[in-house]
């Protein structure tokens, strides 16, 4: 197949890059080479290459900035969605976009599953949810929510998001301030790469599907388990949503179930397998370091 990646430098889009090109037909998309809010620009790309799959990777994640600059958030994240999935239907191909937990209130006490109706809370949120109606003008369209996105691809650039912060005040030897009462279902980049590739490949029905690792925990949790695996002394300022004064609003509780993925067959591991993998491939960049210097 090929496969249109864009914003194929980003965290999630460069790894789609490296799990497709093996075995698949991949033209990449870095923003520098195609802006998807514009409508004519994606046409004329897409018209050059003819995907079967065009994949979204692209997207506006400053949630705090949106609520200040909610017109480039709506842009990035809806009507880029919508001309990309027009550009799916002129050449008869999937469109796969990415969603988020942030579609949710954060009111719920089990893992929210594919069919409890959103309730954004802040421009982010909202942007984030139009853009899943528009995937839906693509003939076949793949909504994969992702949260707490941690780790990347072999060989791309610096890690991003809280996860990388986290992890770089650890190994600093500072305190983290980590959040104790907001829970989560962490979604590792190159398992939800490789879930993506074989949902695509096995051609499972079209939809909504929540692509995380399997299990939740709090912020701290998640934060003690990495300072665990990273042999390096657990210093934390927990602290409560509440007490912490943020732009826009976050869901308290935005556990995802992931039992609708699984049943196409797709096994995602659960978050302590994907960050004992996580930390393994930090070792192995650690260690080639070493031996380049040598």
């Amino acid at each position: 197949m090929r496969i249109a990646v864009v914003g194929a430098r980003g965290q999630l889009g460069a790894a789609i890059v490296h799990e497709c090109a093996a075995s698949h037909d991949v033209v990449a998309f870095g923003r520098a080479d195609l802006d998807a809010s514009d409508e004519a620009a994606v046409t004329a790309a897409m018209a050059r290459v003819k995907p079967d799959v065009i994949v979204n990777g692209a997207a506006f994640t400053d949630v705090d900035g949106a609520e200040d600059h909610a017109v480039a958030a709506l842009n990035a994240n809806a009507f880029a969605v919508r001309a990309l999935a027009r550009a799916a239907r002129t050449h008869g191909a999937t469109l796969v976009h990415y969603s988020t937990d942030f579609v949710f209130d954060g009111t719920a006490t089990e893992a929210y599953t594919e069919s409890v109706r959103p309730n954004p809370q802040s421009v982010y949120a909202a942007s984030k949810l139009l853009g899943e109606w528009f995937a839906t003008d693509a003939p076949r369209a793949y909504v994969l929510r992702v949260e707490s996105l941690f780790g990347r691809a072999p060989g791309a650039g610096p890690a991003k998001g809280s996860v990388a912060g986290i992890l770089n005040t650890l190994r600093s030897g500072g305190v983290a301030k980590v959040f104790e009462d907001r829970t989560i279902s962490p979604s590792y980049v190159p398992d939800a790469a490789r879930a993506t590739r074989q949902l695509i490949e096995s051609r499972a029905s079209a939809g909504l599907y929540h692509c995380v690792n399997s299990g939740s925990c709090t912020w701290l949790e998640f934060a003690k388990a990495l300072a665990q695996q990273l042999g390096v002394e657990p210093r934390f300022d927990a602290v409560r949503m509440a007490d912490v004064k943020l732009r826009a609003s976050r869901p308290r509780f935005c556990a995802l179930s992931n039992e609708k993925i699984r049943a196409t067959g797709i096994e995602m591991p659960a978050w302590q397998d994907a960050l004992r993998r996580y930390v393994e491939t930090l070792r192995d960049e650690v260690a080639h370091q070493v031996a380049d210097r040598q």
